[in-house]
């Protein structure tokens, strides 16, 4: 382990604390690259210049992009690209494919999904079997409902569409273009281009419920 951590610091890597860090003797790692304490980063990762990988991060299998960071998070076998932010406490699972400027944040987690550009995803969510467009904002709490029981089904999110808080998309099913998701829906149909989609009861007030039931015991 030692003499794999002096290869790459001789090439122009930074292993803040090599006697804490453990890299494959498979891993590609480019010059200007920063790794803080902690990490694991095993297998055929590869990490292209200027990138970050923060605190006890684990990388298994995966490529990170030049400019991108990733801090406390689990990547396995994932693709990100240039510039985008991943975790803290993210998982990114097998056919995770994160593209450029994006935003990945904590409790995040994304399996065999497409994510396109300058798309963020900023926390506490979960998107699997999907097909995510660019400039897309994807509000906490959102999921993706991709398993029926007995199959998988993928999600397409198109360009510039925005997911609302505590929404469940049901796959299979399309939002289209520039689409908004009201908070809280529950989706399972086609939303069209530019349009508001809303799947949920309107609010009902039961005044003095709180009194009516204490009295009642």
């Amino acid at each position: 382990m030692n003499a794999i951590n002096q290869k790459h610091m001789e090439n122009g890597v930074r292993i803040m604390d090599p006697a804490t860090t453990y890299i494959d003797d498979t891993v590609e790692i480019a010059a200007d690259v920063m790794i803080y304490p902690g990490c694991i980063i095993e297998g055929t990762c590869k990490i292209e210049s200027g990138a970050i990988i923060g605190p006890y991060s684990h990388l298994k299998d995966t490529t990170i992009g030049k400019e991108a960071t990733v801090r406390q998070s689990v990547l396995v076998s994932a693709v990100i690209g240039s510039g985008t932010n991943v975790g803290p406490f993210a998982y990114l699972r097998p056919g995770a494919v994160v593209g450029n400027n994006c935003r990945i944040g904590n409790f995040v987690e994304i399996k065999n999904a497409i994510i396109g550009d300058n798309t963020a995803m900023a926390h506490l969510a979960y998107i699997g079997d999907a097909d995510v467009g660019s400039n897309v904002n994807y509000s906490c709490g959102a999921i993706t409902a991709n398993y029926d029981g007995k199959k998988k089904h993928r999600t397409k999110i198109a360009d510039g569409a925005f997911i609302g808080c505590n929404s469940v998309l049901i796959a299979p099913v399309e939002v289209a273009e520039g689409a908004f998701i009201a908070a809280g829906s529950t989706i399972d149909k086609y939303v069209p281009e530019y349009s508001l989609g809303i799947a949920r009861e309107r609010q009902t007030i039961k005044e003095n419920w709180v009194r009516e039931k204490e009295a009642s015991q």
